[in-house]
């Protein structure tokens, strides 16, 4: 049977660990190459978990050659435009083509909302929503000009269909991320260009390092009865990043040919209610 993504590349951020590698290694299985990117890297001071690393994203990329694909793997800082333009075009004058965007990159960090400060409220929106638009610009254009249309993926979260308590700066950057989507869909659909927003709930990832738990409930312990507002339906409390994968595969393939403009959640129905 032929791989879903014989033959096509795939552009893809924070690439090296956590959601962002389980995109890369599940796309090349099934037969894509691989742009990645990764700030493996400081990250601004009210993030509290340790950052990705240049080993991290080395890794990424044995995992990807394992499956017999090619991946060109970059330091770069989603923030920087001109960066991320110049990975772009050095991987689509080397691989030949550009199909599939992932927009993966982005951080989180837990404050109460009287002890957000104007920069803390600034990195996070300029990681998670310039950031993302940022993704979008370098690589559309090869998407246009290939001529055979394509998909991309903004990776959203449950705070940006309901909201996530003691993350202001990071409920308001997912929402835009989920307005982008719709936006860049429409202007897009014109050149066969899909844009969806997929939302996951809590996913196993290197999130959960350093001071994160410890930043997760001091915040509660400030309003306890916020705590459970994204309780699952489901017994899975926690997602695995394969499974978050999953989805984004599905979504870069023929098989949601006619799927654009949704906001896909991944989140064991913890945002229905």
């Amino acid at each position: 049977m032929t791989p879903r993504l014989a033959g096509r590349v795939a552009f893809i951020t924070g690439a090296a660990r956590g959601q962002g590698r389980a995109h890369a290694v599940r796309m090349a299985d099934e037969g894509a190459d691989i742009i990645a990117v990764d700030i493996a890297g400081e990250l601004p001071p009210c993030v509290p978990y340790e950052p990705a690393t240049r080993e991290d994203l080395d890794e990424t990329v044995r995992l990807v050659e394992k499956s017999g694909r090619r991946i060109l793997a970059s330091v770069a800082d989603t923030r920087d435009l001109e960066a991320l333009r110049a990975v772009v075009d050095a991987g689509v004058a080397e691989l030949g083509r550009l199909d599939i965007i992932v927009a993966n990159a982005g951080v989180a960090a837990p404050q109460p909302w009287n002890e957000i400060t104007a920069a803390d409220f600034r990195d996070v929106l300029d990681i998670n929503t310039t950031g993302t638009w940022n993704t979008v610009m370098a690589g559309a254009q090869h998407i246009v000009d290939g001529g055979r249309g394509g998909s991309i993926v903004l990776i959203s979260s449950a705070a940006g269909v309901k909201m996530q308590p003691f993350m202001i700066h990071y409920t308001a950057s997912k929402h835009a991320v989920t307005g982008m989507a719709r936006a860049f869909a429409a202007e897009l659909g014109r050149h066969g260009i899909r844009v969806n927003s997929v939302h996951p709930g809590p996913v196993n990832t290197d999130m959960g390092t350093g001071e994160m738990v410890n930043a997760v409930m001091r915040t509660m312990e400030t309003n306890p009865q916020l705590a459970h507002m994204l309780t699952p339906f489901l017994n899975t409390w926690i997602a695995e990043p394969e499974d978050i994968a999953d989805t984004v595969c599905w979504l870069a393939s023929d098989e949601s040919k006619l799927i654009t403009a949704e906001a896909i959640a991944v989140d064991q129905g913890s945002t229905k209610y």
